[in-house]
């Protein structure tokens, strides 16, 4: 693709750093070269790209949505299944990679640790180790909502004499095959652990402080004469956008999450039908695992396999917390003990943003600080007071269709940065005002909706929702075209004084 902007290097070719390269980051940073930005750095704690994708290797491990739209638009892929399985999404990343050259920007083994503002020169220094790696004039944080794991804070938690370890990091090295072992949880992950588990194991315990709203999945492998069918982009560009459609048909203007429309009474009421159709002559399952809020007071889950696995011999079902652990299994709230060979802690993440590293800003003010625990972030991708600074899955873009979003947040990105530059500027900020009025009306429009359950990960330290999108991808994508240029504030010119012609500064070599 012929690039944006490179009539003037000088001023056009900042250094970016990307920091995370899951889907976000491997996305907006093909954005970003297709601009014609070349001093990128893509910065990453794993050994390789994939991001959620590379962490999380367990058993039965696959996406929620459909591979077609579990895609980037501009990179069609022959699915073999309709919900795509962790080792085909690795190879599908791994394949952007190598197509659109991104193997040259990668920092892998870098685990930043915080990234500081220089106000005298207009550029943040990034430190992992203790040290300064590098320098940026821009970065995005692409390291997700959901990504750093939330390991529980049990009695005797090191006393277990087995192996124990997060879903989102396999122990591989452990064979589970005729094993007695504890999953610990009840979300997305559990439930497509029990049933992988349950193929191998002697035995699997699930330990479920609260059960979930279940929907079906539907998945299965795409038939030979489909895959063929695939193979034309406009087969799959018409497939995509009707599933685009019959996802935004239900989201559009928040009505599956608001108790009492029909699309929420109708939700509600497939995942009973499903429960009982599921569960049938089972009243102890039924009643263990049928929820006690409103449907999406909690993230739903959605799977085909869950609810059958619990029938089977060498499963149990334990509709309790645990407390502690002990040298032989774990104990849970009620006093009962158990014993495990091994166990699997599928106790999610923690649901803050940026809790892998720290942003300082102007004055050395840490951005969590400026959020003083409600975070919040313009369409979720420019937080106030923070220049030249990006989140890419930020403050209230969580649901609806995710990687539609990210394609969104990253055109976003690479305008308000060419925006910047055409105009000399060396920073680019949200207007404090902008900021006010659009988080405003977002809480306005979430008010009322099933996110406000008191048991849920959506909520700040306030009581604010800060983690949900609350219409459709539709809305989000107009927005992110129309509140551009009046809603932004550039810093000073670059070096410039009158008559003089922009330069650059000499690369700066990497430093480890």
């Amino acid at each position: 693709m012929r690039p944006l902007v490179m009539s003037r290097p000088g001023i056009n070719q900042p250094s970016i750093a990307v920091i995370g390269v899951g889907f976000g980051g491997i996305g907006v940073a093909v954005k970003l070269k297709e601009a014609g930005f070349t001093r990128i750095t893509l910065l990453e704690k794993a050994s390789g790209p994939g991001g959620t994708w590379w962490h999380n290797s367990y058993p039965g491990a696959e996406v929620d949505t459909p591979s077609m739209v579990y895609s980037f638009s501009w990179m069609p892929w022959n699915w073999t299944r309709t919900h795509v399985r962790q080792a085909e999404l690795q190879e599908y990343l791994e394949a952007v990679v190598d197509r659109f050259g991104l193997a040259p920007h990668f920092r892998f083994d870098t685990r930043v640790e915080r990234v500081e503002w220089d106000e005298s020169k207009q550029e943040y220094a990034i430190f992992s180790e203790g040290r300064e790696i590098l320098r940026a004039n821009h970065v995005i944080s692409a390291v997700g909502l959901l990504s750093d794991p939330k390991m529980p804070d049990w009695e005797g938690i090191g006393d277990f004499r087995g192996p124990l370890f997060h879903s989102s990091r396999w122990d591989h090295s452990v064979d589970l095959t005729g094993r007695r072992v504890a999953v610990v949880g009840s979300g997305s992950t559990a439930t497509q652990l029990v049933p992988a588990l349950s193929e191998i194991a002697a035995q699997v315990t699930m330990f479920q402080r609260e059960p979930g709203w279940i929907v079906p999945k539907l998945a299965r492998g795409f038939t030979p004469g489909e895959r063929r069918a695939m193979d034309s982009k406009v087969a799959q560009r018409i497939i995509r956008t009707k599933i685009l459609i019959q996802r935004e048909r239900a989201q559009i203007g928040g009505a599956i999450w608001r108790e009492g429309t029909p699309q929420h009474t109708a939700a509600e009421n497939a995942a009973r039908a499903f429960i009982k159709r599921s569960l049938d002559g089972r009243p102890d399952l039924i009643d263990a695992v049928t929820p006690r809020y409103m449907y999406a007071g909690k993230r739903p889950i959605i799977s085909d396999d869950f609810y059958p696995s619990l029938l089977k011999e060498n499963v149990t079902l334990i509709p309790r917390a645990v407390k502690g652990l002990t040298p032989q299994g774990l104990t849970d709230v009620e006093g009962d003990e158990y014993e495990f060979d091994a166990i699997v802690l599928a106790t999610g993440y923690k649901a803050d943003f940026l809790t892998s590293f720290d942003v300082i800003a102007r004055d050395g003010r840490s951005i969590h600080d400026i959020w003083s625990g409600d975070e919040t972030a313009f369409l979720g991708i420019m937080p106030e007071g923070v220049p030249n600074f990006f989140l890419m899955y930020g403050p209230n873009t969580n649901g609806g269709t995710i990687v539609s979003n990210l394609e969104l947040q990253a055109a976003y990105i690479v305008a308000a940065i060419q925006h910047a530059r055409k105009r000399d500027a060396s920073s680019i900020e949200i207007q404090p005002w902008a900021m006010d009025v659009y988080d405003r009306i977002l809480q306005d429009r979430l008010a009322g909706t099933a996110f406000h359950y008191e048991n849920n990960y959506y909520r700040s330290g306030s009581g604010r929702i800060a983690t949900q999108w609350p219409d459709g991808v539709i809305l989000y994508g107009v927005l992110t075209k129309l509140l551009r240029k009046p809603f932004w504030r550039l810093g000073h010119r670059i070096g410039r004084t009158r008559g003089d012609k922009p330069q650059q500064a000499p690369p700066r070599p990497y430093r480890r």
